[in-house]
């Protein structure tokens, strides 16, 4: 005679990895309330390190977090190197005891330090792997986990990932389903902006970037002949000060450390002014705001390529950290920020590419995997 427990179904059980950048907790944030609206019996957990931004942002979300050791991958010959072996097994060794304990039925992985060591023991637990590159250059470890799945999803279509299927940036619904031309007085009157006023917002993401910062504040009284407000947005830590140790102030000219919720930014700008990272160039696309991306001087060159199908498709301007000076944006983006119809058009064009429903399809691409 079968008991009645054994017809009792088994609540999902997902884990999610990744960390260290916003850039990467926020789509998997992103796709862990997709997965819950769709399935909201799932138990949820996630893994990251105990030094990335997910110690913060994961429990800010409601979700519970666990870490494990950080291994970074030493670039050249050196004492690390040699110990790498030694500590990647152990990181395994963790990440195993957390599949198995969490009787995981699926694993999801956004890249990260965390997630070469939970591909390496989802495989040998046979756990099924569902990935998401965010950037167009993909990372190491999920260069890695991309052999042991063929449920591979990218945000960028050019994305060079073994069996890479482009499925778009999964992002916070506040984005996803803004319309900037409802959204747009009441986004500049809760920035403090006058709403008749062609509007630039600058923003060198979470951490600010002070060059960028250094030739908008030299251009400023060029923007305010020109009738133009600024919103700078200077990074934390970074507040723009003037000649006497004060907070600067100026003409037309707003700034603020940090802004919490980007969707009054989107709706409020007429062009933004920004870094090229992935996530706010998938931002952007999808709800159609005309930009201006200044790609981060160092590094592997990969904001350029995020940007390069937008700025291709006429979404979107690219101009080189060392070229955005006060003259530039004299002569280029104070002609932008004037022209009407052309701000319309590159905001067309730019919704063309952009992806809303990245998270829907990331828990399709989960639910498919467990069912399989």
């Amino acid at each position: 005679m079968t008991s009645a427990s054994s017809h009792v179904t088994k609540p999902l059980s997902v884990v999610l990895a990744g960390g260290g950048t916003a850039g990467h907790v926020s789509p998997l944030l992103a796709i862990a309330d997709a997965i819950k609206e769709q399935r909201p019996d799932a138990a949820i957990l996630t893994v990251g390190t105990s030094s990335g931004m997910e110690t913060r942002l994961v429990p800010a979300a409601g979700y519970e977090l666990v870490t494990i050791d950080r291994v970074p991958f030493p670039r050249r010959p050196s004492a690390d190197l040699l110990r790498l072996p030694g500590r990647l097994s152990g990181a395994v060794a963790q990440a195993r005891k957390i599949l198995r304990e969490a009787d995981a039925d699926v694993l999801i992985g956004v890249g990260g330090y965390v997630c070469t060591p939970m591909y390496l023991a989802a495989r040998r637990l046979r756990i099924p792997i569902v990935i998401h590159e965010a950037n167009a250059r993909p990372g190491l470890a999920n260069r890695v986990g991309a052999r042991f799945t063929n449920r591979v999803a990218v945000a960028f279509p050019g994305t060079r990932l073994r069996g890479a299927r482009h499925v778009g940036m999964p992002m916070r619904r506040a984005v996803s389903a803004l319309d900037r031309s409802v959204a747009g007085p009441a986004a500049k009157a809760a920035l403090g902006l006058d709403a008749d006023k062609p509007t630039l917002i600058v923003t060198g993401g979470s951490s600010g970037a002070l060059s960028i910062n250094r030739s908008i504040t030299a251009a400023l009284p060029a923007l305010a002949a020109a009738g133009i407000q600024t919103l700078h947005i200077t990074g934390r830590g970074k507040a723009v000060h003037d000649g006497d140790g004060g907070v600067l102030t100026a003409e037309g000219y707003h700034q603020v450390e940090y802004v919490d919720g980007m969707e009054n930014v989107y709706a409020a700008a007429d062009v933004l002014l920004a870094r090229a990272g992935a996530g706010t160039v998938s931002e952007v696309a999808a709800v159609g705001v005309p930009a201006v991306f200044v790609p981060l001087p160092i590094g592997n060159g990969e904001q350029a390529l995020n940007a390069a199908a937008l700025v291709g498709a006429g979404g979107a301007l690219l101009v080189d950290d060392r070229d955005l000076t006060p003259q530039w944006i004299e002569t280029q983006l104070i002609p932008l920020l004037t022209d009407r119809e052309r701000l319309a058009d590159m905001g067309r064009r730019s919704e063309a590419l952009g992806v809303r429903n990245a998270d829907q399809r990331m828990a399709d691409l989960v639910l498919e995997a467990v069912s399989a």
